[in-house]
């Protein structure tokens, strides 16, 4: 029997439950691995027939986590940005994305200057999820039809987080559900 999205929450709410921190998220990166390998999920939830854009296909109303679809038209290369004090765990279903990881290397923490220092680059391929833990400053650069699962630890329209201008030096608050 298929892994479905019913059993993926279910046990992503155990995983949560049992490991607040980077054992429970690494966790769910696991269990997002295993559900994008349902074939039969992918094609509701992110193929070729599913709306584009971005819509929520579950939210835990205890915990606060929320898995996304992003069914994405064109191609997207977002600054860096964090997720401020939420998490998140994207998942490819759908071509590729690349991903960036940075480090703050000036003295700050919140908006205002800010220096940064790319440490980690890859792509994810379909079936591979990748983690970015609270805080966590990455940036992601997707072609045109990539489409990919993402679960947050809480819905980022209420999170307050920032973006980066690398030629500016700036770190600026941002607090839309787009990092863009």
């Amino acid at each position: 029997m298929a892994y479905t999205l019913d059993a993926f929450v279910k046990d992503a709410k155990t995983s949560l439950k049992e490991h607040d921190g980077p054992a429970g998220r690494e966790k769910v990166r696991q269990l997002l691995e295993k559900l994008l390998a349902n074939k039969e999920f992918v094609d509701e939830a992110v193929g070729p027939n599913a709306p584009l854009g971005n819509r929520k296909l579950y939210e835990d109303k205890e915990q606060g986590f929320v898995v996304l679809a992003h069914c994405n038209a064109k191609a997207h290369k977002s600054p860096p940005h964090d997720h401020g004090s939420s998490w998140a765990v994207y998942g490819q279903a759908v071509k590729h994305t690349d991903m960036s990881e940075y480090k703050r290397v000036d003295s700050g923490d919140g908006a205002g200057e800010a220096r940064l220092e790319k440490v980690k680059s890859y792509r994810l391929e379909p079936g591979h999820a990748g983690v970015y833990d609270v805080k966590a400053i990455h940036a992601i650069d997707y072609p045109e039809g990539s489409r990919f699962v993402r679960v947050t630890g809480r819905d980022l329209d209420y999170v307050q987080r920032l973006k980066f201008d690398m030629a500016a030096g700036k770190a600026i608050t941002i607090e839309s559900a787009s990092a863009s």
